[in-house]
């Protein structure tokens, strides 16, 4: 499981104070992206050299209570399912013992056509030593 942290910002926050929806989905994406370059994945690099890059293809959320301005967040990623194309990710944002939000979110890997690519190899068994 790898763990991300993230404090909430004013620019975070609607009118009532409280984390807009749609942040979650950026704090997720980033805790994404700091997983796969701490398995030492370089996403850039996978598109400059192999033409691929990640989408997100389904996601499932549950908003379940609100961060407030200055929260501290901490965003838990763990690997729910792989194959040779897919990834499917559960993850959660949690601000001390209390979950926020959760995702069930699949990623697949796309090529520079916009096609459907097998995972890079790196990445399977980065992810499979974790």
């Amino acid at each position: 499981m790898h763990r991300f942290q993230v404090r909430v910002y004013y620019e975070d926050t609607d009118l009532a104070g409280i984390v807009y929806y749609a942040n979650y989905l950026k704090f997720i994406e980033r805790a994404r992206s700091e997983w796969i370059r701490d398995l030492g994945i370089d996403q850039a690099g996978l598109r400059d050299s192999l033409g691929i890059v990640f989408a997100v293809r389904h996601l499932e959320a549950d908003y379940l209570a609100p961060a407030r301005y200055d929260d501290l967040l901490v965003v838990e990623s763990a690997l729910h399912a792989l194959t040779p194309a897919r990834l499917v990710l559960d993850q959660r944002v949690s601000c001390g013992e209390r979950v926020l939000f959760a995702a069930r979110v699949t990623l697949v890997c796309l090529n520079e056509l916009g096609r459907p690519a097998r995972l890079p190899q790196a990445l399977v068994a980065a992810m499979q030593a974790n």
